[in-house]
């Protein structure tokens, strides 16, 4: 079974916003507020990985763009 690129790029998608929510869910600002003592994380390294996961959310859906902008100019997909 096969699926098309823009299936896997929506499939990503989809993974990347579940990791984002999760890393939002997090806190991060409430846990710094507590002692560095009192962390199950670091605050900080929360807020670099939202930060990672945005972009590549971004890019995600700008390579999603571009194919679907060279599909419609060569008539393909339709």
């Amino acid at each position: 079974m096969s699926t098309s690129t823009s299936g896997n790029e929506s499939e990503f998608e989809v993974e990347v916003e579940a990791e984002l929510s999760l890393a939002e869910s997090s806190d991060p600002e409430r846990a710094a507020e507590l002692p560095a003592s009192e962390w199950l994380f670091d605050p900080a390294d929360v807020e670099r990985e939202e930060v990672g996961l945005r972009n590549l959310l971004g890019a995600a859906e700008g390579l999603e763009a571009h194919s679907r902008s060279r599909r419609d100019r060569t008539g393909e997909g339709a």
